[in-house]
């Protein structure tokens, strides 16, 4: 039986959902598709340079599970910018921070 997902805690949606690379139409591009989750893993750990035990904690997951968020996120960023694709940020498990949610679980997808 699979393991319920765990609430991944946000401190907010980006400023700038979508990125595209410079002088191509949106029509003709592939797009990548972060998550919400993903991008707070990126914010947390390669912007404000936490490590990944802090980082974690922020986001109510384990150690572990923020690694694996993290290096799905870094994939996903690196394929938009060498191979010039576009790069959505939307949906993904998450609660944003001081919601209440404590430690429940919230399986249910959400979207921009």
């Amino acid at each position: 039986m699979v393991r319920p997902c765990k609430c991944r805690r946000i401190s907010g949606k980006p400023e700038a959902g979508y990125f595209k690379p410079r002088g191509i139409p949106c029509s003709s591009l592939v797009e990548v598709t972060m998550t919400l989750d993903e991008f707070e893993a990126v914010k947390l750990a390669d912007l404000n340079g936490e490590y990944q035990e802090e980082a974690a904690k922020k986001m109510n997951v384990s150690r572990q599970t923020f690694g694996i968020i993290i290096e799905k996120a870094r994939k996903k960023l690196a394929d938009a910018i060498v191979n010039g694709k576009a790069l959505k940020i939307e949906g993904g498990v998450y609660a944003f921070t001081g919601h209440g949610h404590g430690n429940k679980r919230c399986c249910k997808r959400r979207k921009i």
